[in-house]
């Protein structure tokens, strides 16, 4: 399966974007100035909520157990906690997010477009490796060298003879 990264316009999203073209990423929701507006104004969830019927469903349904009937009340604190403690915005970026995902069905339709788009997408990602992000904090932060492990020692033991 080929994938393409959709995202909010913030943290490390920011720089993916930079890497691999905005062009080839499904951007939406709040930029940083806008949270930090929202959240100036007194962010108020419910009031978010009283304005997508669909996300308020969903979210009564999972405090209901309708997802999961063996264990109903599994996910009522992670539903309630959205609502009471919505820290990154979720709840204010989801009608975005709805639209964007239909940006990105339309494009799936369209193979060749979407191949285009995801490979674009992944060619950009290499800087965010987990092997460079490591070596970058421990050249830069950590400060410490890196030591060679030997995986294969029989190996290296025929090598030798």
């Amino acid at each position: 399966a080929v994938v393409s990264t959709q995202s909010t316009g913030d943290g490390a999203n920011v720089e993916m974007s930079e890497e691999c073209g905005i062009e080839n990423m499904f951007i939406f929701g709040m930029r940083v100035p806008d949270v930090e507006q929202l959240w100036m104004d007194g962010y108020d969830t419910r009031r978010y909520l009283s304005q997508q019927p669909e996300l308020q469903l969903a979210l009564n349904q999972i405090k209901t157990g309708f997802f999961n009937s063996k264990e109903p009340t599994k996910f009522v604190d992670f539903a309630e906690n959205l609502v009471s403690n919505d820290r990154f915005c979720v709840i204010a970026d989801f009608a975005e997010y709805v639209a964007t995902q239909v940006s990105v069905s339309e494009l799936y339709m369209d193979w060749v477009s979407w191949t285009q788009k995801c490979l674009l997408n992944i060619a950009g990602s290499g800087k965010f490796s987990s092997d460079r992000t490591i070596k970058q904090y421990a050249d830069d932060i950590w400060k410490v060298k890196a030591v060679e492990v030997d995986l294969n020692p029989e190996k290296t033991e025929e090598a030798k003879e």
